[in-house]
C-alpha cells in the first residue's frame, strides 16, 4: 500500500494502492455485497482503477443463471459505485468519519459484454464534478480492452 500521494491529486503524486482490508476501512460494505477487492491506482480529486475477481462462489451465481452463469449488469454499476465510494472518501477525507455515500441516480447505463465466472473486472471511475455534498462520476467496468458496462452516476455524501 502507498502513501505517497499529497493528497492534492497534483500529476507529480504517485497513485495510491489499497488491498481489502483498506478498501474495508473506506466502505461500510462486507460480503456478499463488498464488490471491490482491491485499489490497483488512486489518484485523489481526479480517478480511481480498483478491481473485482468475479469467481464462481458469488452467491448471486446460483440463480443469474444455472448452467450459464452471468455477472448480473446492476451489480457491475454497484462494483462501479463502490469503486467511485471509495475514490470520494478518499479524495473529500472522509475516512472514519461515518459519512457515506448514497447513489442518487444513474444514467446512460449500458452492458456490452457478459461477466462470467473466473474474469478479472477493472473498474475504472473518474471525478465528473465534485462538490461537498454531491458528485458525479463516469464509470467503465472492463474486462481487458473490452467494455463489459458503463454508466455516469451521481452520489450523496450523508
Amino acid at each position: 500500500m502507498s502513501e505517497e500521494a499529497n493528497g492534492e491529486g497534483g500529476a507529480d503524486a504517485a497513485p495510491l494502492s489499497f488491498d481489502v482490508t483498506k478498501v474495508m476501512a473506506a466502505l461500510p460494505h462486507r460480503y456478499p455485497l463488498l464488490l471491490v477487492d482491491r485499489v490497483v491506482a488512486l489518484v485523489p480529486d481526479q480517478s480511481i482503477h480498483a478491481v473485482k475477481a468475479v469467481t464462481m462462489n458469488e452467491q448471486f451465481f446460483q440463480g443469474h443463471f444455472p448452467g450459464r452463469p452471468i455477472m448480473p449488469g446492476v451489480l457491475q454499476i454497484e462494483a462501479l459505485a463502490q469503486a467511485a465510494g471509495v475514490l470520494a472518501v478518499e479524495s473529500l477525507g472522509l475516512s472514519g468519519s461515518g459519512k457515506l455515500v448514497y447513489f442518487m441516480a444513474i444514467e446512460e447505463a449500458k452492458f456490452r459484454t457478459p461477466v462470467e465466472p473466473g474474469c478479472l473486472l477493472d473498474l475504472h471511475v473518474e471525478f465528473v464534478q465534485k462538490r461537498s455534498k454531491v458528485c458525479k462520476f463516469a464509470g467503465k467496468a472492463m474486462l481487458g480492452d473490452k467494455i463489459a458496462s458503463e454508466a455516469n452516476f451521481t452520489a450523496m455524501i450523508a
